[in-house]
């Protein structure tokens, strides 16, 4: 199994530098997580319906899982793990000196930090004004001769300034362009205190062209790659991260994500399980051994193994997914299994997106209509997926299973976050330890 120590290469960023500036969070510190579909979010759509934006999900979950696939098998054609039309949560960020306050997307599938700045001579129109690194005293441009420089993805040809290009494309052609550089984050944590960390690597985007949204601004990445803002961040925060997502049906509320010692998840039913991470996929997995209803002793076998080993993982675990993807003959299975237990009408998906709905026009609590607990077995932590986790409603008389198959986009499984709502969810990148404890993210 690799271990998190092989991804601590010699950046230019010292972790010891960072230390006397985190002094003031001794005891960590947190950034508030907001919905993409939350009124406090910059794409929030008043006329949007739960219909629409549950239509919505379905589509960027598959394109998400799609990418995973392609960036998997990726030889010299390599995209970026950027995602910046399929984000699910937004965390406010400050850069520069003096700081700029704007909303970027957080993602545990993708590692490089990026925004767009300006000059941008031929960029995708955004609604919040582009950053402008030369009305900051902090920012600067990391030369060719850097050993940062190699740890992007894809990187361009040096610029006469010997400067470190980068230029990320994508499958569909879309692309952004730019350079490496350093600069001053500041996160808003207890009220009145802010935590500046200097020479944060990022990339400024100078060019851009495709399917982006205009609504974005950026994105932090917390994967496992060299320039994710976790690994950047390192000993400063002991490698440590944590998640509360709030469910999808209260969207005015905010959940939160912990840096350092504020990010230990521990009590009486948290459960611990490996992160498994590799040189060449930035993004996180988890070996899932099979999944149960309701206790049925006769569980599913999870059989969908990362490059033929469980040893290796087999499902990533990914905040920007919002439905859980699997393969379809197990998928089949949990449809089998469910259909016997739930006793509800079957109701069909008019677009056939969801393989398994219930009409629940006449049941007033989801937990009224017999609908049962599903649990993924990990390695060493039983996970359990409430009608919460694992449900979505498709209308108001219609109940649909949160899950979909793989087929046609690869062997990728994916853990989504509706399954990962309502859980304290503890990543520990120096163990390599994932925990999930099941609490109230809306407080």
């Amino acid at each position: 199994m690799e271990t998190f120590s092989l991804f601590f290469l010699a950046l230019s960023v010292s972790v010891a530098g960072l230390l006397p500036f985190l002094s003031t969070a001794t005891s960590g510190f947190y950034v508030d997580l907001i919905h993409r579909d939350s009124p406090l979010s910059p794409s929030y759509d008043s006329s949007s319906t739960p219909v629409s934006r549950l239509r919505a999900s379905f589509h960027r979950s598959r394109g998400r899982a799609a990418y995973f696939l392609r960036a998997a098998n990726r030889t010299t054609d390599i995209h970026s793990k950027i995602f910046p039309n399929n984000y699910e949560y937004l965390m406010t960020i400050s850069i520069g000196t003096p700081p700029i306050k704007t909303l970027a997307i957080v993602d545990t599938g993708s590692d490089l930090i990026w925004l767009q700045c300006t000059p941008c001579n031929q960029c995708y129109t955004q609604l919040s004004p582009l950053f402008d690194p030369t009305a900051s005293s902090s920012y600067n441009t990391v030369p060719c001769s850097d050993s940062a420089c190699t740890a992007l993805p894809q990187y361009g040809d040096c610029s006469s300034k010997s400067n470190c290009n980068y230029q990320y494309s994508y499958g569909d052609g879309s692309y952004v362009i730019g350079e490496l550089a350093t600069e001053t984050f500041s996160f808003d944590s207890i009220p009145n205190q802010q935590v500046n960390v200097p020479n944060i690597l990022f990339g400024c985007t100078h060019e851009s062209q495709g399917t982006f949204d205009k609504k974005g601004a950026g994105l932090v990445g917390l994967a496992g790659g060299q320039l994710s803002l976790i690994t950047q961040l390192g000993d400063a925060v002991k490698n440590k991260f944590s998640y509360c997502l709030p469910p999808l049906n209260n969207n005015s509320i905010t959940g939160r994500i912990n840096f350092g010692t504020k990010a230990v998840v521990s009590g009486p039913d948290a459960v611990i399980t490996d992160l498994i991470h590799s040189d060449t996929e930035n993004f996180f997995f988890l070996n899932l051994e099979r999944i149960s209803v309701a206790g049925d002793s006769e569980a599913i076998a999870f059989k969908s193994y990362q490059n033929g080993s469980q040893e290796e993982g087999n499902i990533i675990i990914d905040s920007g997914t919002t439905l859980t993807i699997i393969g379809d003959d197990i998928l089949q299975s949990l449809i089998t299994k469910l259909s016997t237990v739930v006793k509800l009408p079957q109701v069909s998906d008019p677009q056939e997106m969801f393989s398994l709905c219930f009409d629940v026009s006449r049941v007033e609590r989801i937990e009224d209509g017999n609908i049962p607990n599903i649990t993924f077995h990990f390695y060493g932590a039983d996970v359990v997926l409430k009608p919460l986790n694992a449900f979505m409603n498709l209308d108001e008389r219609t109940l649909c299973l949160a899950m979909i198959s793989n087929a046609g986009i690869g062997d990728t499984s994916i853990f989504g976050n509706v399954a990962q709502q309502n859980f304290n969810i503890a990543y520990d990148l120096s163990a390599m330890k994932l925990t999930l404890e099941p609490a109230d993210c809306t407080g």
